[in-house]
């Protein structure tokens, strides 16, 4: 059985938080004092670049034991302040849809896919149920939606939380969800909070704290839980 784990960054910044854990290179390493062999994908920033690189990366590959997405987030909850690092467990494609003159629709609510057409349940992709509750106690649990344009104006803001109220955003976390479960493939998603969803402001951004708080706590995961592969 494979004691694989691949571990899906957006980009190289992203995917040096593996460095602290390892101390080697990122590519086919072992984690010190644990079994697990860690591989590295860099897919690229967002869904369509996820999605060519993790569908690439299947078909050349034994099945993982494990897949775990890390990277940045945006955060729309005051109670989550930047630097905190969270656990994705429900996740959409929040700007896949149907405008409709100032409505939108999504896909399901417009009747071109099922709510529960899998993998979807009530429209949502929902996170491994297993390392949902043996994550619990170690990492907060969010909601969170995908975007292919991260959002930075306060009308985008105000339209996204009347229609998901959602804790988090990405540009890639529903894909990762969506093709982990159609492959059956083991996953959670870790992501740390690197700035507000406001008007676009980079100046209140704090990116290598992020990063640095995301090495620390996949670090405590990978050498402290037992992920059962």
């Amino acid at each position: 059985m494979s004691r694989k784990i691949l571990i899906v960054t957006a980009s190289h910044a992203e995917a040096e938080v593996v460095t602290g854990i390892t101390g080697e290179n990122l590519k086919g390493t072992f984690i010190p004092a644990v079994s697990y062999l860690t591989e590295v994908l860099v897919t690229g920033v967002g869904a369509m670049a996820t999605a060519w690189s993790l569908q690439q990366w299947i078909r050349a590959n034994d099945p993982p034991a494990l897949a775990v997405n890390v990277g940045i987030a945006g955060t729309y909850r005051d109670i989550i302040s930047i630097g905190d690092v969270v656990m994705p467990v429900t996740d959409c494609f929040a700007d896949s849809g149907i405008e409709d003159g100032k409505d939108f629709m999504t896909l399901h609510e417009a009747g071109l896919a099922g709510k529960n057409d899998f993998p979807f349940r009530n429209g949502l992709l929902y996170t491994d149920a297993s390392y949902r509750v043996s994550l619990a106690g170690m990492v907060k649990p969010v909601n969170a939606i995908t975007v292919n344009t991260a959002t930075g104006s306060d009308a985008t803001r105000d339209r996204l939380v009347a229609k998901y109220n959602p804790d988090i955003e990405t540009m890639e976390g529903a894909t990762f969800f969506y093709i982990c479960l159609r492959e059956n493939i083991p996953f959670f998603s870790l992501r740390a909070v690197s700035n507000i969803v406001e008007t676009r402001n980079r100046s209140n951004w704090n990116i290598q704290l992020a990063l640095d708080n995301l090495s620390e706590k996949l670090k405590d995961i990978l050498l402290n839980v037992d992920l059962k592969i």
